[in-house]
């Protein structure tokens, strides 16, 4: 599914610094991979150009055999809307909708029926035991609750691939672990690929496997 082949990344100015070195990696549909390494390493630099938020200096990114460093910004936008779903530390839910309205969000920008929008947010709301949370401000969810929305929202558009950026970052060590063990069930269960991203050894053991980022490269653990 995902191929990245010798890709490097730097941000250039006074304090220009090389970020990804000659990184090599790949995912295949099913997996549930971990990606480690200490903060500021490059780990959401890495995934904001797996997504195409990011283009990188060298190297090709393949989703599906698509190289994404060929595809302009709409291409992009639309490959990230129908293909991809994301799961950030900070949650990013709309604090203005209910959390029906946030799951629902994708669906509604890809112009989904109401009535089949309908009955996929009820489904995910249960999945993440939020079935009779769908009516509730974000203001009224705990934070494993609202990264509970941010998980269903992900998943909604049936994405082929997670992109979870320290999805419990923001969360107690016990919310943490049912958000973790939800969200590798919620993964596999729709039949998808993720990559999650943390700095947490604990939070890495729910993958399939672990690999390490360092200045180096990128390695199995």
């Amino acid at each position: 599914m995902l191929s990245i082949r010798n890709l490097s990344k730097s941000f250039p100015g006074p304090r220009a610094k090389t970020i990804l070195r000659h990184i090599d990696f790949d995912l295949a549909a099913g997996e549930y991979v971990a990606i480690m390494g200490e903060s500021g390493i490059g780990k959401s630099t890495l995934l904001n150009v797996i997504a195409g938020l990011d283009r990188p200096d060298s190297g090709e990114v393949r989703f599906d055999g698509v190289d994404l460093c060929g595809l302009d910004d709409d291409a992009l936008t639309i490959l990230r809307r129908k293909h991809m779903g994301f799961v950030f530390q900070a949650f990013h839910v709309l604090p203005y909708l209910t959390a029906a309205q946030n799951v629902a969000l994708p669906l509604a920008l890809n112009g989904a029926p109401n009535a089949k929008m309908r009955q996929r947010v009820e489904a995910l709301l249960e999945a993440v035991s939020l079935g009779d949370r769908g009516e509730s401000p974000p203001r009224e969810l705990s934070g494993g609750e609202m990264q509970r929305v941010a998980i269903a929202r992900a998943l909604v558009n049936r994405p082929r691939l997670v992109l979870a950026d320290e999805p419990t970052g923001n969360l107690d060590p016990e919310s943490a672990g049912q958000v973790l063990g939800l969200l590798r069930r919620c993964v596999k269960g729709e039949g998808a690929a993720g990559i999650l991203v943390t700095h947490s050894a604990a939070a890495a053991k729910t993958a399939d496997r672990v690999h390490v980022l360092t200045q180096e490269g990128l390695r199995p653990a």
